[in-house]
């Protein structure tokens, strides 16, 4: 049996509440404003690298232990703070390569999860040549209107722009103000993508920093208009804890972690019932991963009581429920789950593969259906093997 597993960038964007600053959407190319926290993960698309000549990164990588940091960054030189259930070291612009004030999140694990410069006057890219031809291969994944203070040209400016760009495990998000001749950083993150939703703009701890530069006095008052994600911090936090070790993005697949990072999010609580549901869904198989059984299929049912009729929870749950040898319910939740979502591969094969012992004819019908429906999907292709064996093998 095959689980279907969550998206790696659940990116789900509320509708609008006063934010200390003003961030008006005039449109969103390529950021889902409600992403189906369930969604099967797909590649994503090929973006150029984030090559660049400003020094981000340049010390340290992304998933490294706090104590290996601390061996090239002197804690007199850093600025220690809480950061939910973690912790931010903060480089001061005096102090850091990039002249930005530098700060490094690290979970309660102690490893390296995101990075966040922040520009408060305004960085001019004219002298970042590599930099502004990765903007140019660019789509903005967001566009707004932005009034910040303390930029050294201007008390606001607009046409202001998130650029996304990155790997398979990380994304790179560069906050730019003004036109792409004339282009002025404000802020760039780089994070594994799980914590990605913490570093939007629809957070107000992300540009609030602004308001509030390090070293400085709070600047003008700003706008009390437009949007903010309003889930709480810590339930997200500990999402995206879960998720790193679930799917392994940082070394090992570590289901205990991940068990423990789910039921601290779900104690934090939601705003949204989508959340909430696939923080059980992923709890649950947490649990399946660790061969509690049981557990797994309590969770994804009170998954499906947030939240009914969820192909992927009925696909997972249904794995569950061969694993326990009920294989009535285990029917039954792969035939809703391909009822309510005709094209699912996945279920098609598990529903397939729970046919095969006592109704061959049904079982041929959903191989060959899991068959049509991917071909061509180079993932897929080991799968495919064994399915056509299958196929000739319920033929003769």
């Amino acid at each position: 049996m095959y689980a279907s597993f969550v998206s790696r960038n659940p990116r789900d964007i509320q509708a609008p509440h006063a934010v200390p600053f003003r961030l008006l959407v005039v449109c969103g190319l390529g950021l889902s404003f409600l992403l189906n926290a369930c969604e099967t993960p797909a590649p994503k698309p090929n973006l150029p690298p984030s090559e660049s000549d400003l020094a981000l990164l340049k010390s340290t990588t992304l998933c490294s232990s706090e104590s290996d940091f601390l061996k090239k960054h002197p804690v007199s030189t850093l600025k220690a703070q809480a950061w939910g259930a973690g912790q931010e070291l903060v480089l001061p612009a005096d102090r850091s390569p990039s002249h930005g004030d530098e700060s490094y999140f690290f979970d309660e694990d102690y490893m390296l999860v995101g990075t966040l410069f922040t520009f408060p006057s305004g960085l001019d890219l004219n002298p970042y040549p590599v930099l502004r031809h990765t903007l140019s291969l660019l789509k903005p994944a967001l566009e707004f209107y932005l009034n910040v203070a303390n930029l050294s040209s201007k008390t606001s400016m607009d046409s202001s722009a998130l650029y996304e760009t990155g790997d398979e495990k990380t994304t790179t998000q560069y906050l730019v103000l003004g036109t792409r001749e004339q282009p002025v950083l404000l802020q760039a993150s780089v994070t594994i993508d799980p914590y990605v939703r913490l570093f939007s703009p629809y957070r107000h701890e992300f540009l609030e920093r602004l308001r509030h530069p390090s070293g400085q006095k709070p600047g003008q008052q700003l706008d009390s208009q437009g949007a903010e994600d309003k889930e709480p911090f810590l339930s997200l936090q500990q999402f995206a804890r879960g998720q790193t070790a679930q799917l392994s993005y940082c070394g090992t697949q570590n289901y205990d972690i991940a068990a423990t990072a789910y039921q601290k999010a779900i104690a934090s609580g939601f705003t949204n019932k989508v959340w909430l549901a696939e923080a059980h869904h992923k709890l649950g198989l947490a649990w399946e991963g660790k061969g509690q059984h049981e557990k797994a299929k309590t969770e994804m049912l009170q998954s499906l009581t947030i939240r009914p009729n969820t192909p992927e929870i009925l696909n997972n749950l249904g794995t569950v429920y061969t694993k326990l040898g009920d294989k009535a319910n285990a029917l039954a939740s792969f035939e809703k789950a391909v009822t309510l979502r005709p094209n699912y591969a996945i279920a098609r094969y598990n529903l397939a593969e729970a046919y095969e012992p006592t109704n061959s004819r049904r079982a041929l019908s959903e191989y060959e259906t899991y068959l049509a429906l991917v071909e061509g999907i180079p993932d897929e292709a080991s799968r495919i093997a064994l399915v056509q064996q299958r196929v000739k093998a319920l033929k003769h």
